[in-house]
């Protein structure tokens, strides 16, 4: 590992030494022999426990550090960043599951022989793009809800061996929504876990969407985006039949569901069994049982596929074409 953290006999950390130091301390007349205390490096670099991997990789690459120890309030020695670890993504046990089993009827006629997550975006499905962007953040296994031309789904991906992941199947007999397949689990997850709509391209962070849901406690977590609407006509303010002002061409802002979210097991208890359901029911369930829901702005780039334009838009983002 390149590095040696030098302890008091309660952990607490006295300093490090590297390769580095002992050059320095060979080239000031050190010896091999020389007591350790005459290199160790006493004003370490050090970070806190629960410091985001993100923050850490920042911090080493500013600091231009490969290893940097991690110390409790009381600076006793908890761990250890290696930069080539950190260049790994971490595991996460957490499943994801993804709907796509829905009938694209907006989609047609491309999805008239062919599941809407299955159509390609620069040489791949739409999912495929999905299961890559969690895999790389150290996420495993997979559950994908399929009904509508499920089998080539599931002819495709198999177990997900050819991705180095796990891959179950959901599937469905009937529409259940974009909540009601969660029902169908042999085995509920024991550990929070993403949902996300198949037809989704997004560039966003799920291992930190999953820490922002855990952070706040929530039992159901709602991805959103800020989308932006200017009215075309300049409104006029009254009061009655009264004129109190204008307002040119105003812009409206709102947050919109982008079809992503994190839910706790317990979640699961507000839906029915084999029961269609969508997820602003879901929500709107969990809220009446005083469960805490909140939303995660996100600002990633995203686009739903749900209409032949979003689809062009999608290829030609990617080099692609709009042949079905």
């Amino acid at each position: 590992m390149q590095i040696v953290l030098v302890t008091a006999a309660d952990d607490r950390l006295i300093g490090t030494v590297t390769d580095g130091d002992i050059r320095r301390g060979l080239l000031r007349g050190q010896a091999l022999s020389s007591p350790i205390d005459m290199i160790v490096h006493r004003d370490a670099f050090v970070v806190p426990p629960g410091m985001s991997r993100e923050m850490v990789r920042h911090l080493m690459q500013a600091n231009r550090i490969l290893q940097l120890p991690i110390v409790d309030a009381q600076h006793h020695v908890v761990g250890l960043h290696l930069w080539d670890g950190l260049m790994l993504p971490a595991q996460r046990p957490n499943w994801v599951v993804i709907m796509a089993g829905g009938l694209g009827t907006r989609l047609m006629p491309f999805t008239e022989n062919c599941p809407k997550p299955m159509l390609p975006v620069a040489g791949k499905p739409m999912l495929e793009h999905c299961i890559e962007r969690a895999s790389a953040e150290g996420f495993g296994h997979f559950v994908l809800a399929i009904r509508h031309l499920g089998h080539m789904i599931e002819d495709y991906f198999g177990n997900g061996e050819r991705w180095q992941v796990s891959i179950d199947y959901l599937r469905e007999k009937a529409p259940l929504g974009t909540a009601g397949a969660l029902s169908l689990f042999d085995a509920r997850p024991d550990l929070p876990f993403i949902v996300s709509n198949g037809d989704v391209l997004t560039d966003i962070r799920y291992g930190e969407l999953l820490d922002f849901h855990r952070h706040h406690g929530a039992t159901a977590t709602m991805a959103v985006r800020l989308y932006e609407w200017q009215h075309p006509y300049g409104v006029v303010q009254t009061e009655g039949v009264d004129i109190t002002g204008f307002e040119e061409k105003p812009i409206s802002r709102s947050h919109v569901n982008a079809g992503i979210y994190v839910l706790e097991p317990k979640a699961l208890d507000a839906l029915g069994g084999n029961e269609p359901c969508d997820m602003p029911v879901l929500f709107e369930r969990l809220l009446a049982r005083g469960e805490r829901v909140i939303v995660y702005p996100m600002h990633e780039p995203w686009l739903d596929v749900g209409k032949p334009k979003d689809l062009e838009d999608a290829r030609a983002s990617h080099g692609g074409s709009m042949k079905p």
